[in-house]
């Protein structure tokens, strides 16, 4: 299908709206033209979208009555037409409690439509809330209306608001501005009654501000419902509010919370003051929230630069930048938007820059580890041992550790401000220098040379990204910062040029192909055809500095990496997208539930979402994006290998549809459990085909003796379908597409069936049985397998026997005559053996057979 200038494309389908279907590419215009025709000839259908897939097979007529009137859609109806067999099949949700949803709706609308720009917006704010971190919960009505909830928001018109201070009545209108100021407003019924943490608190734990070890302050706590959620948690804090904890102390914290309190203060100057007294108690940092505007009817009256509800409350709504505009003009300090209505504002320069330098890094004792064994560490001389000999006791050495960590961490040697149980280490050493020499002696300097290139990557990286974000100018205050600065460049101005350096050079295209051939080649990633590399985000601190700047870039636009699983950096457009699956380290095979494609030149992005209305694709070769650290890495390839070595599938490229791999191995009686292969373990009904050509029950109701007698020969065991299945594909389907039809003349004989055979058999060794067992519980046959004789009519049966030696796996053949049936097997044992059964003195003798 070629690429079209309008719509929407979700993996490998594409879709649009109606009124685009006259702008469409020719192909897709023929295709929807041919499927309408067949839908007219079945009912009248009413639909707005329009679905086609990849391969041009099925179009989907979809009705969403709302489509451009509500954010979030439902589908009342959807009609499929495959277009191969021209069937036409139906669905419809209208009595559905939940029916499935259509999410970034604003892709399936033309440029110049209305609702377009309020729709993106709402895009972007749902993501900025973190609303698609489980993109498995939100594709129906329900689950997406309780995220909303639970991430403390709610959904007014197109907008996404906090879950502020304000429930609107429905008796409320709007009237005239209020000219009397000497109306006593009641604030103390904004308090809400929460079962959720607000929208800031929210945000605060999931950025890593607020942590167990924080100090917190709710400045304006209302009822308290957030500080008691919290304490349940095993997180510290306190609050005050005027009304209903007038009795609280207001004491400084780490972490403090104005959350919907300015909103709801009629005299700008207290929101000032409000404002400033929050700001005044912290010492790390400031989270801030307030009403959003809506576009819907404000309820209530004017009055001064808010309304005034029935319930003589007041609300001032703010747009995110008049928001953000009050609090940096009050404060003078940076406001960081963290979600729609939410901002921190920082008081300490230093943590503000340990938390910017945060987004860059991680370094984590995994990353430590990985330095400790960059090298194997060299035995220490008697003459290097010194400072090592008073250190024998256990706290030494555990101290001597530590501070091996803290080296490791920092990338260089620390100094006495590094350390915080510096009394410790002068006890057992007097000095830090010498602790720091018996450190550096009975551990490897190489290591300590690779975490200073490290940390100072991390550094340029970080800088870099303060560049493109257009942040004030930098100026070093965490004095571990400055140190390191000082270390590694000589000086900021130095650090700032090679991150300038740094930010610039993701333009060339070379160097991010060099970049990304190193990377895969340290088994950090898969590159793929030269044109993009893909790797698991959990692997991104570890690739080279380049690459680590191109993906902070797109992190910076669409938010953090965390809830999302892969990163695939483009090389050639400046783009890098971004995957979420479906429980990624759990399975094998993962399904795509989320995409993101972040375009850096233009910095924009696009979001498609995979659920019920779009298959999610499966991810196949799951181990080429990971690497040997990731859980279960070796379950994985293993897997891999074992799939791979059936031979049942193309898996090149985006490999097959999930529908259609599953359907082949069913078909093929294979199941995935865990991460293995196993054969099927279901009885499939004997109608059900049995290769390309057969069905079960063409080898089960086989033979004169069934064909005379209809006994009940079905097998008991899903090994002997297994068996079967694999006869019938190995040998009975080639057989039958280079010679021709055949002629099935005994399969296979349950116990029941083999005591009315006539003839002489000997179903201890024939494999006729397949892999039933007797009433002992002991196989019949202990061959196991499966077996069948058939004849090729016209054609000399030694020449069929000789063409089956050449080209199928297969177990035993016996060779009868020119025209007489052949009898072959499959089993565990695939011998590969052929005979020829020989008159002697009235009995048939086999005879090895050798073709030449």
């Amino acid at each position: 299908m070629p690429m079209a200038r309008i719509g929407k494309r979700v993996g490998q389908r594409f879709y649009l709206h109606t009124d685009q279907v006259a702008e469409s590419e020719s192909t897709i215009g023929g295709l929807i033209a041919k499927a309408s025709v067949i839908l007219a000839r079945r009912a009248d259908a009413r639909f707005n979208v329009i679905r086609l897939n990849e391969n041009e097979d099925e179009v989907a007529f979809l009705d969403y009555p709302s489509l451009g009137a509500e954010p979030f859609p439902s589908l009342a109806s959807s009609w499929r037409v495959h277009l191969p067999s021209e069937l036409v099949t139906y669905r419809s949700y209208a009595e559905s409690l939940n029916p499935p949803i259509l999410h970034r709706t604003e892709l399936l609308l033309a440029e110049g439509h209305p609702a377009r720009p309020s729709l993106q917006a709402l895009t972007d704010a749902c993501e900025s809330a973190g609303l698609f971190e489980h993109p498995k919960l939100i594709g129906f009505r329900q689950q997406w209306d309780a995220q909303i909830r639970e991430k403390g928001y709610q959904l007014i018109g197109t907008q996404l608001v906090p879950m502020g201070n304000y429930v609107p009545d429905q008796n409320d209108a709007p009237t005239p501005l209020v000219a009397d100021s000497k109306i006593l407003v009641d604030r103390h019924l904004t308090a809400l009654t929460r079962n959720v943490l607000s929208a800031p608190v929210q945000s605060l734990i999931r950025d890593g501000l607020l942590t167990k070890d924080s100090s917190f302050f709710d400045y304006g706590c209302g009822k308290g419902d957030d500080l008691t959620s919290l304490q349940l948690s095993g997180f510290h804090g306190t609050g005050w509010d005027p009304y209903y904890r007038q009795l609280g102390e207001r004491v400084p914290a780490e972490v403090v919370n104005l959350g919907f309190v300015i909103n709801v203060i009629e005299n700008r100057e207290e929101r000032i003051a409000a404002l400033e007294a929050a700001y005044g108690l912290t010492t790390r940092v400031l989270a801030v929230a307030a009403m959003i505007t809506t576009s819907g009817t404000s309820y209530g009256h004017t009055f001064a630069d808010g309304i005034l509800t029935s319930r003589n409350t007041f609300q001032k709504y703010y747009t995110q930048a008049e928001l953000q505009h009050f609090l940096e003009s009050v404060l003078e300090e940076d406001a960081y938007p963290a979600a729609p209505g939410v901002f921190y504002i920082f008081r300490d320069r230093a943590d503000e820059q340990r938390y910017l330098l945060g987004r860059t890094q991680n370094r984590s004792r995994v990353a430590r580890a990985r330095l400790a064994c960059i090298r194997p560490k060299q035995r220490v001389s008697k003459a290097a041992e010194p400072a090592i000999v008073s250190a024998q006791n256990e706290e030494a050495r555990a101290l001597l550790a530590q501070l091996w960590d803290t080296c490791l961490e920092l990338g260089r040697l620390p100094d006495e401000e590094d350390i915080p149980d510096i009394g410790n280490i002068q006890r057992h050493f007097r000095t830090l220098k010498r602790a720091v020499s018996a450190c550096v002696a009975q551990n490897n300097e190489e290591a300590l040379r690779a975490a200073a290139l490290s940390r100072q990557n991390d550094i340029l990286v970080m800088i870099a990204r303060h560049f493109f974000e257009r942040r004030r100018n930098l100026a070093l205050v965490d004095p571990r910062l400055k140190v390191d600065v000082r270390m590694f460049f000589g000086s900021l101005r130095m650090a700032e040029a090679k991150a300038h350096e740094l930010l610039f050079s993701v333009q060339d295209t070379t160097a991010i192909r060099v970049a990304c051939e190193r990377a895969a080649s340290q088994g950090l990633g898969w590159f793929e055809e030269e044109r993009s590399l893909q790797l698991h985000t959990s692997l991104v601190e570890r690739l080279p500095p380049i690459l680590r700047v191109y993906v902070g870039c797109a992190t910076a636009l669409a938010g953090s990496l965390a809830g999302w699983d892969l990163v695939k950096v483009h090389v050639e457009s400046g783009k890098v997208t971004l995957m979420s699956f479906d429980d990624f380290p759990g399975v094998p095979l993962p399904r795509l539930v989320s995409r993101m494609k972040i375009r850096l030149r233009d910095q924009d992005l696009d979001i498609f979402e995979y659920g019920e209305t779009h298959p999610p694709p499966t991810l196949y070769h799951k181990s080429r994006y990971i690497n040997e650290e990731f859980h279960r890495y070796a379950d994985q390839v293993q897997f891999e290998e074992a799939l791979d070595a059936l031979k049942l599938f193309d898996l090149s490229g985006y490999g097959l549809p999930t529908a259609q791999f599953y359907q082949t191995l069913h078909a093929n009686r294979w199941e995935v459990s865990d991460f293995s292969l196993r054969r099927s373990t279901q009885i499939p009904a004997l109608s059900e085909p049995c290769g390309r050509v057969f069905r079960y029950a063409d080898l089960i109701h086989c033979g004169e003796t069934w064909a005379t007698l209809r006994l009940d020969n079905t097998p008991r065991a899903p090994e002997t379908f297994n068996a079967l299945n694999d006869l019938a594909r190995t040998v009975l389907d080639p057989v039958v597409e280079y010679f021709g039809a055949i002629k099935l003349t005994y399969g296979f004989a349950s116990p029941g069936l083999t005591r009315h055979v006539q003839a002489r058999i000997a179903p201890a060794l024939d494999q006729h049985a397949s892999c039933e067992v007797s009433k002992s519980g002991k196989p019949v046959c202990a061959r196991l397998g499966a077996a069948v004789d058939f004849l090729v009519e016209d054609e000399d049966m030694y020449e069929v026997a000789k063409w089956i030696s050449a080209n199928c796996r297969f177990d035993r053949m016996y060779v009868y005559g020119a025209n007489k049936p052949l009898h072959v097997s499959v089993g565990p044992d695939a011998t590969a053996e052929v005979y020829e059964l020989v008159d002697r003195g009235g009995r048939r003798l086999p005879r090895r057979l050798i073709f030449k």
